[in-house]
């Protein structure tokens, strides 16, 4: 009867241990057994939305290059659907990631292992602006920061962008991310300013449902914006293996094959002389950031 008793009890302890382990992996980003590196990226904040699979691919090309040196890797999603911030969060609280990609702020760099490899070579810093067709001459005659302060822009909620905006004296709205096509319909603000590696592929999926919307074909708006790689300070073995992968990419032009495969229309249909191009400050830039390199960067006068 005795040893039946602490045979009950091991097996209640085994059961408890196995469980907080599971508890433990659900929650936290684990590295599995026999070397294998796991790791857990950002979803995608809307089911479907293709905004960050040339991220992704960098990812997984640069994780596949360096297989040799730091060994086997699983590659996968997180199980939350949210926000840039929230995602940051997480990352920092170790909580269902262990990598993420944002645009860069000396706030970001101080609190998470950056590494300072433009991910669309700064693509992201030249805008182009959805409008509404009632509107579509209004920045006909817009040629300086000045007049573009006479606009307000709409953002998502947690965007990076919104201090860069409001620093520079331009009002803005905040919503989420789905909801700024309708409410640019609505007139809630004038301006969504978009990627020129956005901007056309959102025109094609939204028109169909905000047939107000029109492409502005007078201006683009340019500040600098890294897009960065960003792991946990308490994960530097990550942190140096993304680091190898991207350089060999960056080395054996892996790296802007995959720029050009999802920017290169894009690119050709922004028709950058026919544009007066409105510079702002960035003011939140980080010192660090590599500016003096222009391998890493795109510039209009390439094309």
């Amino acid at each position: 009867m005795q040893t039946t008793h602490f045979r009950q009890i091991f097996k209640q302890q085994l059961i408890a241990v196995f469980t907080l382990l599971t508890l433990a992996c659900s929650v936290s980003p684990c590295v599995e057994a026999k070397g294998v590196t796991v790791v857990i990226h950002p979803a995608d904040e809307e089911k479907g939305d293709p905004r960050f699979n040339d991220v992704k691919e960098i990812l997984k090309t640069a994780l596949e290059k360096t297989v040799t040196e730091f060994g086997p890797y699983e590659l996968r999603a997180s199980k939350q659907h949210t926000n840039g911030l929230r995602y940051l969060n997480n990352l920092a609280n170790g909580y269902d990631l262990n990598v993420v990609w944002s645009s860069t702020t000396e706030e970001k760099e101080s609190n998470y292992l950056p590494i300072r490899i433009p991910l669309r070579k700064g693509l992201l810093g030249y805008r182009i602006l959805l409008v509404h067709k009632d509107k579509k001459d209004l920045l006909k005659n817009v040629r300086t920061l000045a007049d573009l302060k006479k606009f307000s822009v709409g953002q998502g909620v947690g965007w990076d962008d919104v201090k860069l905006y409001e620093t520079n004296g331009i009002a803005v709205v905040e919503a989420k991310y789905s909801n700024l096509f309708r409410m640019l319909s609505y007139q809630r603000f004038d301006l969504f300013p978009r990627g020129i590696n956005e901007i056309f592929s959102e025109f094609e999926k939204e028109s169909a449902q905000n047939p107000e919307l029109v492409i502005d074909e007078n201006i683009l708006i340019h500040y600098p914006w890294p897009y960065y790689f960003f792991v946990s300070k308490n994960n530097q073995a990550l942190h140096k293996r993304l680091v190898a992968g991207l350089k060999k990419m960056l080395k054996d032009g892996s790296f802007d094959a995959i720029f050009w495969k999802y920017n290169g229309k894009a690119i050709e249909a922004v028709n950058f002389k026919n544009r007066r191009i409105i510079e702002i400050q960035n003011y939140l830039l980080p010192k660090a950031t590599p500016l003096h390199n222009p391998s890493l960067w795109f510039h209009p006068k390439m094309k």
